[in-house]
């Protein structure tokens, strides 16, 4: 997520392994950097590993706080004595943007309450980006939140055992962690996004920066999987906050600078100094043509979707639920496209939600008619699923 293979091929590192991995070969010519997140099952596979090294030496890093027994147990494993060195290097999270970031969990609540091993992992990322932002926060939750005030307390408790890692340089205005929980807006999730990273994650998912392209139609072999990075694609940096609209207009430049940079084809190369240009601009030429490719090809397959899926008048409909006040004809149109057969269940269902959040106490409610219609449509049970408050 936020180191290139190729960046860490220029720092000599060569080989990538993973500790589970079977069958691996020895390589006592070769040093290992082992980077980890402590878990039991990491620590064991890493005790196995120290029983019987395949490197001549080990460099240990650990995402997270280590626990004394654990580092004991490695230490007794190491009885070839491979181990150089073990740190904690706090990175346990994956560093979407450089201001969000995820621990890729779906699922944190069972009902209103957490799930123990998620409030568990929640708890660990949280602790481990304060330790790598040297924050020692004052915590703030919001007051009408279980799941809110059990994550502060959690945090707490670890920030107080672990005192001596928050000791940080105090600062003249303390810095602040504020835990929302986000199911108190419920109607912003339901709503079709329009900027460019949101829309590629609404429509065609982003899953730790890669975009699976496989299911498009007539797809090349080399574009079935595209990485979406900020740190790496210029382009991509400056246009994902940027609406639909501008990002079409900003692909039409990207090809124009690119046919204007584009080798001729007929291009002689009759001299050192024609043949030295060419090599050192080829790189620049072959990387753009990446660029320009890969957007084109994730842009174009937004617009099918967009015209597919008749988003248009959908997020139309949905702004009009989300921000106006007329009963009257927010019921007449989402009774309109839910007789679309372009509207998918998915839009629908989100349509149904929506009115039923803005209009559920309107005196003249439809909400049982939509439902009806719903079923009707063949809309599967997940989306239809309607408990009492």
């Amino acid at each position: 997520m936020v180191y290139t293979q190729s960046e860490i091929l220029q720092k000599e590192v060569y080989l990538f392994e993973r500790l589970d991995s079977a069958n691996r070969e020895p390589m006592k010519h070769l040093k290992a950097i082992c980077f980890l997140r402590p878990t039991k099952e990491n620590v064991e596979f890493l005790i196995q590993e120290l029983r019987r090294p395949k490197y001549s030496i080990y460099f240990i890093y650990f995402s997270n706080v280590i626990s004394k027994s654990d580092v004991k147990s490695l230490a007794e494993a190491d009885e070839q004595e491979v181990v150089a060195e073990v740190q904690e290097f706090y990175g346990d999270y994956i560093a979407v943007n450089p201001h969000v970031f995820s621990l890729n969990l779906l699922g944190c609540c069972q009902g209103r309450n957490w799930d123990p091993a998620q409030l568990s992992r929640t708890t660990q990322g949280l602790t481990a980006l304060l330790l790598s932002l040297k924050k020692c926060p004052m915590i703030r939750y919001q007051l009408s939140s279980e799941p809110a005030k059990r994550l502060a307390e959690c945090v707490k408790q670890v920030i107080t055992k672990e005192y001596e890692l928050f000791d940080f340089r105090r600062t003249e205005v303390p810095p602040l962690l504020l835990i929302l929980d986000r199911s108190d807006d419920a109607i912003t999730p339901l709503l079709n996004q329009w900027t460019y990273q949101a829309m590629v994650h609404e429509l065609l998912g982003i899953n730790n920066n890669r975009i699976d392209l496989s299911r498009v139609p007539g797809i090349s072999k080399d574009l079935r999987e595209v990485v979406l990075s900020a740190e790496n694609d210029e382009f991509y940096a400056n246009n994902m906050y940027l609406n639909f609209a501008e990002i079409g207009s900003n692909i039409k430049n990207l090809m124009e600078d690119f046919q204007r940079r584009k080798p001729k084809e007929q291009q002689k190369l009759e001299s050192i100094a024609d043949m030295k240009a060419f090599v050192e601009n080829y790189p620049q030429f072959k990387k753009m043509s990446g660029t320009v490719s890969k957007h084109v090809t994730v842009v174009g397959e937004l617009s099918r979707l967009v015209a597919e899926r008749n988003l248009l008048e959908v997020s139309e409909v949905e702004q009009e639920l989300a921000c106006q006040n007329d009963h009257s004809s927010a019921l007449q149109n989402v009774r309109r496209l839910l007789q679309n057969p372009k509207v998918t269940e998915l839009d629908a269902a989100r349509l149904v939600m929506l009115y039923a959040l803005h209009y559920e106490r309107h005196s003249s409610n439809g909400l049982p008619g939509l439902v009806t219609e719903l079923r009707n449509r063949g809309v599967a049970d997940k989306y239809r699923k309607v408990r009492a408050a």
